[in-house]
C-alpha cells in the first residue's frame, strides 16, 4: 500500500511540474501571477542592496548619516542604494520607483537594466524618468510581444488611438496632436497593413475625415470605403485629390487668420495660430491622409508622367510642412523610402516626425526609417524575425525608440467596424466629389422554410 501511495505522490508532483511548464509556455500571464511574481518579489526584497552595490548604483552616505551609524550601531558604514518605493504588482510585471542619490542620473540605472534583469529573474527591465530625481523601474515578467493583449485601461482622446503594445507592456498611442506626421515602413507580410488597419479603425470611431490614397487599385483601403471621406486608387485620381487638400488647407489658414484679431468682434481669447483655438461652431474637422505604398506616386514609366509626379510630390511636401496647423495629418506608408525614389523624397521624409519600421529586407531600408533619428535602433529593426508579423521599432525626433507589436485584427472585422461608424463622416464639402461609392445592400427578407397551413374550423 505504501508503494502505491509513493507512486501516486510522485505522479502528482510530476503532473504539477508538467502543468507549470505548460502554463509557462501557453499561459505566461497565469504563470507569472502564480509563480513568477512571488519569486521576483522575494529576490528583489532580499538582494536589493547587494544588487545595487554590484551594479555600481550605490553612493557614499552623507556625513550626518555616517556619524549616526557609527554612534548608534558601531558598524562599518556602507554605501547606500537609491531609496526604494512600494512594489506595485501588475498582470504583466512589477513596478517600483527609485529616488536617486545625489550625483546619480537615470542613464546610470538604464545602463544597469540588463544586470538587474538577470539578478531578479524577469524578462526585461525598463527605466522611465518620472520627475527630477525619481525613476520608475518597469519589470516585465514575460515576453508580452509574443502574444499581444492590449491593456484594458488606455487613455483615449480626439486623434489619439492606442494601436499597438510596447515591450514594457504599456500601450503605444498614436497621437496626431503630438506627432502630426508619420512614416511607416515594412516589407511584404511584415504587419504594416495590420498596423494601418488598427489605426484606421481607431480613427473611424472619432469625428475625423479619413482620406486614402491607395494606388494598388484600392486593395488595401477599399474595404473601409463606407467610412472614408475620399479615396484615390490610381495616380491620376491622386493627382486630382492632392490639389483639393492643399486648397482646403489654404482656406483653413484664411479662417485662422480671420480669428487672429483681424476683426473688431473677435475676443482676445479666441486669437489662435491653429484650428484648435477656433470656436467649436466654426472649427473644421481634422483630416488624416493615408498614403499606402508611396513609391507608386514617385515612380513613373514615361517622361510624360514626370511633371505629374513632381506636382504631387510638391503638394505632399506642402501638406507635411503646413498641414498641422490646419488640422491635416499624414500617414505615409511604403516598403522603401530613399533618395532613389526621385526628386523630393528626402525632403518629404524629413517632415515625417514619427517613424515606424517593421521587418525590412535589408539594413539600408531600416536606415531610411530610423538612421537619422535613432541610429542605435537600426540594428534592432534589421533583426526582426519573419515569424513575428506586426513587430516593429518606433522612434521619433527626440531620439527615443522602443519595440511594439500590433494586435491581430481581421479584415472582415475592420470593415464591419468602419461600416458601423459611417454616420460619423464629417461634412467636408471639398471632398464630396472624391467620396468612394458604396453600393447599398438591403437586408434580405427571410424566407420561411415551411408553408403556412390555413386554419380549419
Amino acid at each position: 500500500m505504501s508503494d502505491v501511495l509513493t507512486v501516486v505522490e510522485l505522479g502528482g508532483v510530476l503532473a504539477a511540474i508538467a502543468g507549470l511548464l505548460y502554463a509557462r509556455k501557453a499561459y505566461p500571464a497565469v504563470y507569472w501571477v502564480l509563480i513568477g511574481l512571488p519569486l521576483s518579489v522575494v529576490r528583489l526584497m532580499a538582494s536589493y542592496g547587494s544588487t545595487m552595490d554590484a551594479c555600481g548604483l550605490t553612493v557614499q552616505p552623507s556625513r550626518f548619516r555616517a556619524v549616526a551609524v557609527r554612534a548608534m550601531t558601531r558598524r562599518e558604514v556602507r554605501p547606500v542604494p537609491p531609496r526604494r518605493g512600494l512594489l506595485r504588482p501588475t498582470s504583466t510585471g512589477l513596478r517600483v520607483r527609485l529616488r536617486l542619490a545625489p550625483g546619480q542620473e537615470p542613464a546610470d540605472v538604464a545602463a544597469a537594466s540588463e544586470r538587474l534583469r538577470h539578478a531578479w529573474g524577469v524578462h526585461a527591465v525598463h527605466v522611465v524618468s518620472v520627475k527630477p530625481g525619481v525613476v520608475e523601474l518597469r519589470l516585465v515578467g514575460f515576453d508580452v510581444l509574443r502574444s499581444v493583449r492590449m491593456p484594458r485601461r488606455v487613455e483615449r482622446g480626439l486623434l489619439a488611438v492606442p494601436v499597438a503594445l510596447r515591450e514594457d507592456a504599456t500601450a503605444f498611442v498614436r497621437d496626431y496632436r503630438t506627432v502630426p506626421h508619420q512614416l511607416v515602413l515594412g516589407a511584404t507580410l511584415s504587419g504594416k497593413s495590420m498596423f494601418l488597419r488598427n489605426l484606421l479603425t481607431g480613427l473611424a470611431a472619432q469625428p475625423v475625415a479619413i482620406v486614402g490614397i491607395d494606388c494598388k487599385r484600392g486593395v488595401e483601403l477599399a474595404p473601409f470605403a463606407p467610412r472614408l471621406s475620399a479615396l484615390a486608387t490610381e495616380p491620376s485620381e491622386a493627382a486630382a485629390l492632392l490639389p483639393v487638400l492643399v486648397k482646403e488647407m489654404e482656406d483653413r489658414y484664411d479662417l485662422i487668420k480671420a480669428h487672429q484679431g483681424g476683426g473688431p468682434g473677435v475676443p482676445d481669447a479666441e486669437i489662435t495660430s491653429d484650428i484648435w483655438g477656433l470656436p467649436e461652431e466654426v472649427r473644421p474637422a481634422p483630416i488624416v491622409l493615408f498614403v499606402d505604398e508611396v513609391a507608386e506616386l514617385f515612380l513613373v514609366a514615361t517622361r510624360k508622367d514626370e511633371d505629374r509626379r513632381d506636382e504631387m510630390v510638391t503638394q505632399l511636401i506642402r501638406l507635411a510642412q503646413l498641414g498641422r496647423a490646419a488640422g491635416i495629418y499624414l500617414e505615409v506608408c511604403g516598403q522603401r523610402f530613399g533618395a532613389e525614389l526621385g526628386k523630393g523624397a528626402t525632403m518629404l521624409r524629413a517632415q515625417l516626425t514619427g517613424r515606424v519600421c517593421h521587418r525590412v529586407n535589408d539594413e539600408a531600408s531600416a536606415k531610411m526609417a530610423l538612421g537619422d533619428i535613432a541610429p542605435e535602433a537600426v540594428y534592432v529593426a534589421a533583426a526582426i524575425a519573419p515569424d513575428l508579423p506586426g513587430l516593429a521599432v518606433v522612434g521619433d525626433s527626440s531620439g527615443g525608440w522602443t519595440r511594439i507589436r500590433t494586435p491581430h485584427l481581421s479584415l472582415s472585422d475592420a470593415a464591419t467596424l468602419c461600416r458601423g461608424t459611417a454616420e460619423l463622416i464629417p461634412d467636408v464639402p471639398a471632398l464630396k466629389p472624391f467620396q468612394p461609392y458604396v453600393p447599398f445592400s438591403p437586408v434580405a427578407t427571410p424566407v420561411p422554410l415551411t408553408k403556412p397551413r390555413p386554419a380549419t374550423g
